[in-house]
């Protein structure tokens, strides 16, 4: 199939997760959608039976479970059933479309498991797939305890995983770092592109309340006028770092410093609510559960400094950009993916050292000057380095180019 340059294409987003989600790749995979929306051009998701619903966006969901009435976040042995599914609904959609002569231009397959379903069904109706890589599968099976790293499982999977790169004619990863990584290890005739994650003008700080909703939001949440806040939002997950941020927060009682810590996320709040009753500070910690990604700014903006203490080598760090868009002074684990985003304007701990997390947390607390310098550059790099709009077009160019190559890989 082939499309000419200014004819709008017709892309199958397929997400194998329960889009859509107020966390991590379910925020990518919308965006990218809307972006490439924006340009003209046509986006269906074909996704699990549960997530919410988008308005503008066309969504496709497979046959429920009876068996399995709540999805986990991340890895679960449900997840190959799903799977299954998600695959004979793709199969059912690319025949539906054929069968209106209005075939897919391509198939946008996220994470390994949708490139894997993507290219078999794929190939069966000659629609080439380009491969959202948004981390390791091993590493991210590994950090959700779903196999030990060093087993037999681990190299199984690790096979897997290599074998299913090798399959898409094209590979967008969310960071520079794994773009680096996969064009050293995989075959010339694959294009691998970064396509980082990024923002919409629109949104964030624009999005914000202004002071007087701000003040009666903190309010609201038991934070005192003169109190310091560290956010945090994202998935609660021993690969985010929760502990380590807890840890830190205890560190930073001993030094009497007006702190409150406002966590922003879920699953498992209950989990990490007690061990932070066990670690005695939990009255300093304020565990809110799922935020819906609509009011993510109006929320974010209680702070005064955010915290990314994700521990993963591999995975992106999206909720950065959040962060950044709404000026707030960022403190990160040192990591490829999250050097890439803030760049030279991130406050640096080594990786896992709490220590360090806590004393620059401390050393921002008491600094509003350099808070204020830090959240405005940071800002300003935001909209400048990330934006969606770009991102789509870069994503256009990569499914033109397979087009033209004519592959149905």
């Amino acid at each position: 199939m082939s499309a000419a340059v200014d004819t709008p294409l017709r892309v199958l987003s397929l997400a194998p997760t329960s889009f859509f989600n107020d966390y991590g790749c379910h925020v990518r995979i919308l965006e990218e959608a809307r972006a490439l929306q924006a340009l003209g051009h046509e986006v269906t998701v074909v996704t699990y039976h549960k997530g919410k619903d988008v308005p503008g966006l066309p969504i496709v969901r497979t046959a429920p479970t009876p068996w399995r009435s709540e999805y986990e976040v991340g890895s679960s042995r449900h997840k190959f059933v799903f799977d299954v599914l998600l695959g004979w609904k793709l199969l059912q959609v690319l025949a539906g479309a054929a069968r209106r002569g209005r075939q897919f231009h391509v198939i946008h397959g996220h994470l390994h498991e949708g490139a894997l379903i993507g290219c078999v069904c794929g190939r069966l109706f000659g629609v080439p797939v380009c491969f959202d890589f948004q981390g390791s599968l091993t590493d991210e099976m590994i950090m959700h305890g779903f196999i030990s790293s060093g087993g037999m499982a681990h190299r199984l999977f690790k096979w897997i995983e290599n074998g299913v790169t090798r399959l898409p004619a094209a590979v967008v990863t969310s960071t520079l770092h794994a773009a680096h990584t996969l064009r050293a290890a995989l075959p010339a005739h694959i294009r691998v592109q970064a396509l980082p994650d990024g923002v919409d003008p629109g949104g964030g700080a624009a999005a914000a309340p202004d002071p007087h909703m701000r003040a009666a939001l903190r309010a609201e949440y038991g934070i005192g006028p003169q109190e310091i806040v560290v956010v945090y939002l994202g998935l609660l997950a021993q690969h985010q770092g929760i502990q380590n941020l807890i840890d830190a927060a205890v560190l930073l009682e001993k030094k009497n410093l007006p702190l409150r810590w406002l966590v922003m996320g879920y699953p498992e709040q209950k989990l990490w609510l007690e061990r932070a009753v066990q670690a005695g500070i939990s009255e300093r910690m304020i565990f809110t559960g799922r935020v819906p990604y609509e009011r993510m700014p109006q929320m974010l903006a209680l702070g005064d400094v955010a915290v990314a203490p994700k521990l993963s080598l591999t995975e992106g760090s999206g909720k950065i950009l959040n962060y950044m868009s709404l000026a707030l002074p960022t403190v990160a684990f040192d990591t490829p993916a999250q050097r890439e985003i803030l760049g030279d304007l991130g406050v640096y701990a080594p990786l896992g050292d709490n220590g360090a997390l806590a004393g620059h947390i401390a050393e921002l607390a008491s600094d509003p000057i350099r808070r204020a310098m830090l959240g405005a550059q940071l800002r300003a790099r935001v909209y400048s380095q990330f934006s969606w709009r770009a991102g789509a077009q870069t994503l256009v160019e990569v499914y033109r180019s397979l087009l033209h190559r004519g592959g149905a890989a």
